[in-house]
């Protein structure tokens, strides 16, 4: 298999895996002369993968310089593009599988409680326990009009129902915010693939273009050979 030794690491390389400086982009450029001042710009040689070293490093100080420090997400989708993994394969919540017995019954009773079937139910209880009390027992039964024990109980009612709303909502909330980030580390990648893409095609024409160049190179001189030899 042929081989070629990088001008960066002194190691060698498959030759497929060969780039030439001048396919280097003027950006990841500076970031390699500010590691390796000897390198040559014009002459030199590196791999794809060192290439692709100094992109990823290139990303990062690109988040650096936006938000001063990279935060976890972003250290997340640097990783990811170095794992060529996917994010949406973590898109749902990590918190539903351990969820814990109150705020499974907080979820229910914020769930039954917000729906017609409670309406109902509990329009139907109160009705029947004012009939009850006001036409059966004639007013004279265990809860007399105005109803004190039912006005008790319902207070009592909204006193443990509206704190158990409340949680199930701050726990929706907190399902919100991290479904924000991973939809944020999605489309943050989703700019970082698109900017390595591009990439990748500059550095394909580039590449293209300096074989070109090379096999013009040798037609010329093989046309020179011709022509003097029949001079």
């Amino acid at each position: 298999m042929q081989t070629f030794k990088s001008d960066l690491s002194d190691k060698e390389f498959p030759i497929k895996e060969m780039v030439y400086a001048t396919a280097v982009r003027p950006t990841i450029m500076t970031l390699i002369k500010a590691d390796h001042p000897a390198f040559d710009e014009g002459k030199g040689l590196l791999s794809l993968s060192e290439l692709s070293f100094y992109r990823e490093k290139y990303i990062a100080d690109y988040l650096k310089s936006e938000i001063a420090d990279l935060s976890d997400l972003e250290h997340t989708v640097v990783k990811s593009l170095q794992d060529n993994s996917l994010l949406s394969d973590r898109a749902d919540l990590e918190g539903d599988t351990n969820i814990t017995t109150g705020q499974r019954l907080a979820d229910n009773v914020a769930r039954f409680g917000g729906s017609w079937r409670f309406i109902i139910l509990f329009g139907l209880f109160l009705a029947i326990w004012i009939m009850i009390n006001a036409l059966l027992l004639s007013n004279k039964g265990f809860d007399p009009y105005p109803f004190i024990l039912l006005n008790l109980m319902l207070s009592c009612l909204a006193a443990i129902q509206a704190p158990l709303i409340m949680m199930s909502q701050n726990r929706q909330e907190e399902k919100d915010r991290q479904r924000a980030k991973k939809d944020y580390m999605i489309n943050l990648k989703s700019e970082m693939e698109i900017r390595l893409l591009h990439e990748k095609l500059d550095h394909l024409l580039m590449h293209q273009q300096q074989k070109l160049l090379e096999i013009q190179q040798f037609q010329i001189e093989m046309m020179n050979d011709i022509y003097n030899r029949l001079k």
